[in-house]
């Protein structure tokens, strides 16, 4: 497939610009031997017999709806059943001995076809990590095809640089995350990639950013150059604010995202770099991220969350006040079930099944009010942690109902705009939005209850109805009956104007400023790390020198002025004036003694540098002062 439509979506993928269609971009239709049972609502439903059958030319199969109703019976045909035209729903096929149904079962799934592309600007998204999934084989198109199908967006990879670059400089040659990269565009979808690992040339302990910060601009370099026109979109590192993924600090994360940007430009100036990825709204490391003067150094601001929704407001208010005014984009969330029986199946319940369907257009619509550019729901495939079940599909791509969930959502809230959430009452969730549901621009409600059940009276008769796995309903009148599981009810615009809807949330101000090439990083050892504070332990009874580096990601000689401020009555030093080659590292000692102030907790060095034509960097650092020894 022609991939040329992509170089375009460097600037068409961010907020702001308008883009009434997918300029270029197919109507997805199934692959030939349709992958995951999933098929459009107008074919011929046509699937394999359950596994592990007893199989002869007389097997017996009956299949039911999500409400678990029979809805027709047959007899396979070489290990088939022939299940005809299915309306749109989630469906599982069993065998049938006696009139009894087997153990064992297949899902399927039937959801409409998409009337026109999916928009460009949807901010409909959901994290695949095809190259760890589907590291080989058919999986790799078939998920991509149902993520096209779903209507999705954007879809998130993940990458490992330790096999992209096993050696310093040797890069790898074309392998599985090449093959995602070019499937999953080649399926009209646009990717983001991320990683959180370290080679072990780069740092010993694989878990923290390497230690030169040249070598994270290499690598980003070469992986922006490697796949431009198909990785569209990079997150320098995955939750690096906390200990799973190396528990960094603000500093750390500022001064790795200064180099991972100037890599990833300098590799495809079209490329949109994300902010390495936050997983908690922990307000210290926002903050030194914020004092680090980051903004300049990504394009969209990228965070995690999987609390309720109810929480939403104030997570999303706690990073919009340090996102510089850019674009948010949450690369995960979810409100996940749990697993339970056969260890090797990993299969919710019937009822949490159910539960995590319903949850699916919750999170979206609670996220999708918060404004973010771009969401992503975590995650397509089967996958645990611990008791906790993540994916709306199986390992062999057959879908959970959860999956014909992120299908309504992908098609109905396609192009979504929050337009305002409607307090209807204490029990109801409703939120209204701006869509292209069927390539047309109308106003689409969201609704369902925390508890219990409702009654909505909504302003006009709506054009359709639709239920959580976006089965269309009887759309008559102006009263919609609300229980937990959500419905979307489509109006045509304008339909919400006379009411009083409470807004989305205004982004704040757009910071201005210009990336240097020239970044400061301190490098102090991680046991001194006091993450939940983002700062370094320093000893109240001793002269500490702090290592500083200084890095030149130019391509001229660059001359420049260093200023030191700190608490009053600390000491300080560190040269004044410094020059840097291009490419160059330069190791300066930033002499710290705090003796005659030891009781403060916290406090802030901050190092600036003025190069004249090549910028002002920024180094703003935390200090805890304790006695040594403790």
């Amino acid at each position: 497939m022609d991939t040329t439509w992509l170089l375009l979506l460097g600037a068409l993928a961010l907020p702001g610009v308008c883009l009434a269609a997918a300029t270029g971009r197919p109507i997805p239709k199934p692959l030939p031997d349709h992958p995951g049972n999933i098929f459009l609502a107008s074919e011929n439903t046509v699937v394999g017999m359950p596994p592990n059958g007893m199989a002869g030319k007389n097997e017996k199969w009956r299949l039911t709806d999500y409400e678990g109703r029979t809805i027709i019976e047959g007899t396979a045909a070489d290990g088939k059943a022939a299940l005809g035209r299915l309306p749109i729903g989630y469906y599982e096929l069993r065998r049938v001995s006696g009139g009894v149904p087997q153990a064992g079962r297949v899902t399927v799934g039937v959801i409409a076809s998409l009337e026109v592309p999916t928009p460009l600007t949807s901010p409909v998204g959901i994290d695949v990590a095809a190259a760890w999934f589907y590291p080989s084989g058919p999986n790799q198109e078939g998920a991509a095809s149902l993520c096209a199908l779903a209507g999705i967006n954007w879809v998130r990879d993940r990458l490992a640089w330790r096999e992209m670059e096993p050696k310093k400089g040797v890069f790898a040659p074309p392998n599985k995350y090449d093959e995602t990269a070019r499937k999953q565009a080649e399926a009209g979808l646009q990717v983001l990639q991320v990683h959180h690992d370290s080679p072990a040339w780069a740092n010993p302990n694989a878990k923290r950013f390497p230690l030169d910060l040249r070598d994270a601009y290499n690598f980003e370099k070469e992986m922006a150059r490697r796949w431009k026109g198909q990785v569209l979109a990079f997150e320098p590192w995955n939750e690096a604010d906390i200990e799973v993924f190396g528990g960094h600090t603000g500093a750390e994360m500022a001064a790795l995202q200064k180099a991972s940007y100037l890599g990833l430009k300098a590799g495809n100036p079209d490329v949109i770099v994300g902010m390495n990825v936050f997983a908690t709204t922990n307000a210290a490391i926002l903050s030194d991220v914020e004092d680090n003067q980051a903004w300049p150094y990504f394009d969209t601001f990228n965070l995690h969350h999987y609390c309720g929704t109810d929480q939403y407001p104030g997570v999303y208010a706690a990073f919009r006040a340090v996102s510089a005014g850019k674009p948010m984009w949450v690369s995960e969330f979810n409100a996940p079930v749990h697993w339970s029986g056969d260890a090797t199946e990993q299969e919710p319940t019937d009822a949490d099944l159910r539960v995590q369907a319903e949850r699916v257009a919750q999170v979206y619509a609670s996220s999708l009010h918060e404004s973010p550019a771009e969401a992503f729901y975590f995650i397509l495939g089967h996958y645990c942690e611990g008791q906790t079940q993540y994916g709306v599909i199986h390992k062999d791509l057959t879908p959970r109902p959860a999956f014909l969930a992120v299908a309504a959502v992908g098609r109905l809230l396609a192009d979504a705009r929050p337009l305002g959430r409607w307090h209807a009452a204490d029990n109801v969730r409703a939120f209204v939005f701006r869509a292209r549901p069927d390539g047309k621009e109308r106003d689409v409600l969201v609704a369902w209850t925390a508890t219990g059940e409702a009654t909505l009276g909504q302003p006009a008769t709506p054009v359709a109805v639709f239920d959580l796995l976006g089965r269309p309903q009887e759309a008559t009148g102006t009263t919609l009956k609300l229980g937990r599981a959500p419905v979307f009810a489509v109006h045509e615009t304008n339909a919400f104007g006379k009411m009083q809807l409470e807004p989305p949330p205004a982004p704040p101000p757009a910071k201005t400023g210009e990336p240097s090439p020239v970044v400061l990083q301190a490098l102090w050892p991680q046991t001194d790390v006091v993450l939940k504070q983002s700062a370094y332990r320093v000893s109240s009874n001793k002269t500490e020198t702090i290592p500083i580096f200084a890095y030149n990601f130019g391509a001229e000689r660059v001359a420049g002025k260093l200023n030191v401020t700190a608490p009053p009555g600390w000491r300080i030093s560190l040269p004044g004036q410094i020059e840097i080659a291009p490419g160059a590292r330069k190791e300066m000692a930033l002499i710290v003694n705090c003796r005659s102030n030891s009781s403060a907790l916290g406090e802030k060095v901050k190092v600036t540098g003025n190069f004249g034509p090549a910028g002002e960097t920024v180094l703003a650092l935390r200090l805890i002062v304790q006695p040594s020894g403790q």
